[in-house]
């Protein structure tokens, strides 16, 4: 979509400030092949990407399980429905664009932003906290609490894998929520979906962080889960049950969430065994077309000068066998049979029973999050024009990108006229929720920040926080707790959280970072408040001019809109103070000026290659459900169904991206300009 922007005329007004002046300097004055700015993060391709040490343990061949990783993540044969897949929500620059039935009624179950279910939001639909004037907190004309999230299935039961069919067994079951009249629509998650590129160098998953850096092989909560097994050969052909810990493997964690989620993706009650029990019987990509030059999966495309069929000439099976190593899936003589209690070994004996599971089925959680993790490994989208320009290219960034970038590094304090966002949006990954900022596999050191943190906060007290995650006023804290939440096993999502327990004498099954005091102290550090609520991951900025909506809970649609947000101190400051990031206040020395500079940065850290959906950013075809026929007062299901969808056809994209197939480039949400209020 090409978006046109609004003429930029310059504002009568000047920011001139001795560190900026300075900065400005620094970056005119630098040399080819020396940063253009030497006070700015380095180019991305100077961070290495994350991964566990002990990563050939299971994977035999890398580019294997990179294949068997991009194939899963698209296919829609994952979703119990046959049409939800991990993509379904990443499709858009690896975030979720579409603008029908993507609103959650929030905490309050009453939705405000729209009629009801199946509606469609519009530019007049945002932000959803509306001022009258939006540098000023206090001029408040309506607020609305609901989410902006992304749709998933309709509430349904399952009953059992449907023989050799992507649509699992189920029974319907009416949802007390998502429905216009008797006509179920698709459930909504009550966050915004964040992007999944660049998400390699996050130390933890998700909004909330429940996506642990330790992988357990089974779900998302690393330690916590001290049940957690997987299943390998003992040497004599039984199969025996393992527990692993594998660091450094958050987006694995995440991987194996949605398909659990009977929200996302999934029937409730069905298990990951049951994914692969069916997956396995399948073509992969059965349903889609891949496209001849896709850059992982195309020589193995259903594509020839002659004809063209959907999915890939090799079996799921055959992926996993080349991708992991023998003793994850070759057990022959016994199975796995679940029951109340857990998983127990037999004999195999003929045909298997519902609940008996192959060896390499039981293991799919493995396969599945750890394939996944290393497909997500190369959405690396480190060539953006900011790249460029900090490699030594000057003519990369505008001029204006460049007075942005020194807004963006100056702080907020008075006197200056910057933002101070680099305090949150570190390092070459925009982000202090890094692994390169705080996730060190040994959980200990000081350098360059702790997991476990203090900091002043808003109220002029000092607390404890998980570092990377900050309360910023976005909605009332008790709305949404985020980081402040608790795991499926009780346990504190907090780093923070889990140590103020230990502190207060309560033993936890796993081991927690170390809370030291830093700056060269390295003894525990008693806590005596903690900042954890309402807390957020923070996102990174790259590509952020094409991941719209913003925030945990979606209600910004612009850049601008974002911008005005921080420079009015937040939407519930006064409300959050307890728990409100200290950099979090009014900017009176920002104003427009200042703000579309900022924006002119900001679009500097689009990756053309995410833009035109060139390799690595290139995928299979995906039908995406958008809605249901019809609107929030009727939908319309041809007799005799009461669920039904509309579709959006997203085709297969070749490693030459979008432009080869004359379609046009990725464009911002509801294809809005950046720059508008």
């Amino acid at each position: 979509m090409n978006i046109k922007r609004f003429d930029k005329q310059p504002i009568g007004c000047t920011i001139a400030v001795a560190a900026l002046t300075a900065l400005l300097l620094s970056a005119s004055s630098a040399q080819a092949g020396t940063p253009g700015n030497l006070f700015a993060p380095a180019p991305l391709k100077a961070v290495p990407i994350p991964e566990p040490a002990s990563l050939t343990n299971f994977v035999k061949d890398r580019k294997a399980a990179i294949n068997l990783g991009k194939a899963l993540f698209w296919d829609m044969q994952v979703g119990s429905d046959g049409m939800q897949a991990c993509a379904t929500c990443h499709f858009h620059a690896g975030a979720d664009g579409r603008t029908k039935n993507g609103v959650n009624p929030g905490a309050d179950g009453t939705f405000q932003l729209v009629p009801g279910p199946n509606s469609t939001v519009t530019a007049a639909s945002f932000p959803f906290h509306k001022l009258a004037n939006p540098d000023d907190r206090n001029s408040v004309l309506s607020d609305k609490n609901d989410v902006f999230g992304s749709q998933g299935v309709f509430d349904t039961l399952f009953l059992g894998v449907d023989g050799q069919k992507a649509a699992e067994k189920g029974q319907s079951v009416a949802d007390p929520v998502f429905h216009v009249g008797t006509n179920n629509t698709r459930r909504v998650t009550g966050r915004n979906a964040p992007s999944v590129i660049n998400a390699a160098f996050n130390y933890n998953n998700f909004w909330d962080g429940r996506a642990n850096f330790i992988f357990n092989g089974v779900n998302p909560f690393g330690d916590a889960d001290v049940n957690a097994r997987i299943f390998t050969n003992d040497g004599t052909g039984a199969i025996k049950a393992a527990q692993i810990h594998l660091e450094n493997s958050s987006l694995a964690s995440q991987a194996v969430g949605p398909p659990g989620s009977d929200t996302e993706m999934q029937y409730t009650n069905r298990t990951f065994p049951d994914i692969g029990k069916k997956l396995l019987g399948l073509r992969p990509l059965g349903k889609q077309l891949v496209h001849g030059s896709d850059s992982a999966l195309g020589t193995h495309s259903r594509r020839t000068k002659r004809w063209v069929r959907p999915g890939l000439d090799q079996t799921y099976a055959e992926m996993i066998k080349a991708a992991f190593h023998p003793q994850y899936w070759n057990v022959k003589d016994q199975v796995l049979a679940y029951d109340s209690t857990g998983p127990h070994v037999v004999a195999r004996k003929g045909r298997l029973a519902a609940n008996q599971y192959k060896q390499i089925e039981a293991n799919f959680s493995l396969f599945f999050g750890l394939a996944v993790q290393m497909y997500e490994s190369t959405l690396i989208s480190d060539d953006s024009p900011f790249d460029r320009f900090q490699a030594g290219d000057k003519t990369a960034m505008s001029a204006s990108a460049q007075e942005g970038l020194n807004l963006f590094m100056t702080p907020a304090d008075e006197g200056f006229a910057g933002g101070s966002c680099f305090n949150c949006h570190l390092g070459p990954e925009f982000t202090k929720a890094s692994v390169s900022n705080v996730g060190r596999v040994n959980f200990t050191g000081d350098l360059p920040e702790q997991i476990i943190e203090r900091m002043d906060m808003s109220d002029g007290h000092g607390a404890t926080y998980d570092s990377g995650f900050y309360n910023i006023g976005v909605r009332p804290t008790e709305e949404d707790i985020g980081r402040g939440g608790k795991d499926a096993f009780g346990y504190p999502l907090a780093f923070t959280a889990r140590a103020l327990l230990m502190q207060n004498g309560t033993a936890l099954p796993f081991a927690n970072p170390a809370n030291i005091c830093g700056d060269g102290v390295t003894q525990p550090c008693p806590i005596s408040r903690v900042a954890v609520d309402g807390t957020f991951k923070t996102p990174t900025l790259r590509n952020v001019e094409l991941t719209g909506p913003y925030f945990h809970n979606g209600g910004q649609a612009t850049l601008m809109q974002v911008l005005d947000f921080y420079t009015r101190g937040g939407d519930f400051h006064e409300h959050n103070i307890a728990d409100l990031d200290s950099d979090i206040d009014r900017m009176d020395g920002m104003n427009e000026y200042g703000k579309r500079r900022i924006v002119d940065f900001l679009l500097s850290l689009t990756d053309d290659r995410v833009r035109w959906e060139k390799a690595p950013f290139d995928h299979p075809e995906l039908f995406v459900a958008h809605g249901s026929p019809g609107d929030s007062s009727a939908v319309n299901c041809p007799a005799p169904l009461k669920i039904c969808d509309e579709v959006v056809h997203v085709p297969a994209i070749g490693a030459n991206g979008l432009s080869a197939e004359g379609l046009p480039a990725v464009g911002t949400f509801i294809g809005l300009d950046p720059y508008a209020h």
